[in-house]
């Protein structure tokens, strides 16, 4: 007997280990999974034809064949870089000083931008504006839109950000409309505002998220739209809004939940201006109605909330037909400027399936580029070392460094152009 209770005794002891070995050993398995810890670093993925342009960018933007290394413990998770970005923007954001310019609309609607004077000379010397379409129900306040702003300055930028209809708080709206997921009357009277005001300056086109789309969608839309325009960056959209909220709906990479929280924050804007878009002695769209504002109470999908509010803004018949028309992916192959698409491989609300559209463009057209880096997430590609994510991200500078080096591009061409005529003039 005491030799059995001995055996008990020495077990016991012995199996708690193991099991605390064995949680503590699923707990760091489960935080190396999370995390992405042991995913690698590397360059950016590029898909480009062989060019003249492409063989310039690759010798001008070092950010495009250097690994971009996020921050060691968090960095390699899509979803904590787009937390972080969702919930903070940037660290230690600057407040660029702007003036806010307001523009009727013909439909009545009061467009907002703000603007932002170059605070350096460029490097080429020359007057180059930025056009910067913002996310989401985003505007120039927002911490992320400052950081680059302030950025683009100090490299001797001019700053013009979109405030999308209906996103700034104190800003009331004047006709029974808001933004929507590709109209892009506003962004374009902020442009033709831009080029009648400073007749010498050129222009460089810059979306993020739903702005990428808008700003695609808008040169796309004319050719007299990309007159002035020396390029385009597009970072972090979806390209195709049919397809993406298929996939919305899904619960891979958490895309629903992703989904219930950015409808619940439209659906806070849009409340936020229900007197002027439901109230009875505003003129509405006819389609629009008191039932649609209980549907917006209910909703828990922006797919829900674009069926019964949003597309009836422009009078579109159906979901499908409001997406269809929406998206920039029917107007993409009309853009001839020299276009930067940029996406994470680890995006959650971009699924894998919709990088293949620019993936297909960047293969046909020689003036497209698509960036892939491994991580990033969605509008985040914070940089750091260990934990504390730095100021600028690596989409700052890309996006910086890829307009200086289009900049000098055009320069170099003009000046060989220039020299051509000389000499056939001495002939």
């Amino acid at each position: 007997l005491k030799m059995s209770a001995m055996l008990e005794t020495s077990e016991l002891p012995a199996v708690f280990d193991g099991v605390k070995l064995a949680a503590v050993a699923a707990v760091l398995y489960v935080i190396v999974r999370c995390l992405n810890l042991k995913s690698p670093t590397a360059p950016p993925e590029l898909i480009y034809q062989d060019s003249a342009l492409a063989r310039f960018l690759l010798k001008s933007c070092p950010l495009l064949t250097k690994e971009y290394i996020p921050p060691l413990i968090w960095g390699k998770s899509g979803h904590i870089q787009t937390a972080l970005y969702g919930k903070m923007g940037r660290v230690r954001s600057p407040h660029p000083y702007g003036l806010r310019k307001y523009l009727t609309m013909p439909d009545g609607a009061t467009a907002t931008f703000d603007l932002f004077e170059p605070r350096s000379e460029h490097c080429i010397g020359e007057d180059v504006t930025m056009v910067i379409c913002p996310g989401i129900a985003n505007h120039s306040e927002k911490q992320y839109i400052r950081t680059f702003v302030d950025y683009a300055q100090k490299n001797g930028y001019r700053c013009a950000v979109l405030n999308h209809l209906g996103a700034l708080p104190n800003i009331e709206l004047t006709s029974p409309r808001m933004f929507t997921y590709g109209c892009t009357w506003e962004f374009g009277a902020m442009v033709n505002y831009i080029k009648k005001t400073y007749p010498q300056t050129q222009l460089v086109v810059v979306g993020f998220s739903l702005g990428g789309n808008i700003v695609c969608k808008y040169l796309g839309e004319s050719q007299a739209n990309q007159e002035r325009v020396l390029c385009c960056v597009s970072v972090c959209q979806g390209y195709s809004a049919l397809r993406a909220q298929e996939t919305f709906m899904q619960w891979d990479q958490c895309r629903r939940f992703y989904n219930f929280l950015m409808a619940d924050n439209m659906k806070k804007i849009i409340l936020s201006h229900r007197q002027v878009l439901f109230g009875d002695n505003i003129k509405k769209p006819q389609s629009l109605s008191d039932a649609d504002l209980s549907k917006l109470y209910t909703a828990t999908s922006l797919m829900q909330i674009d069926d019964n509010v949003m597309r009836k803004f422009h009078g579109y018949s159906s979901l499908k037909e409001y997406y269809e028309e929406e998206s920039c992916l029917h107007y993409l192959h009309r853009i001839y400027v020299p276009l930067l698409l940029v996406n994470a491989a680890d995006d959650p609300l971009v699924h894998e399936s919709l990088l293949s559209i620019p993936r297909a463009l960047s293969e046909k057209r020689e003036n497209v580029m698509h960036v892939l880096p491994l991580h990033g997430g969605h509008l985040g590609f914070f940089e750091g070392s260990v934990l504390f994510p730095e100021p600028l991200t690596w989409m700052d500078k890309l996006v910086v460094q890829y307009a200086n080096a289009i900049c000098q591009w055009e320069k170099t061409k003009s000046h060989c152009s220039d020299t051509e005529q000389a000499v056939s003039g001495q002939e």
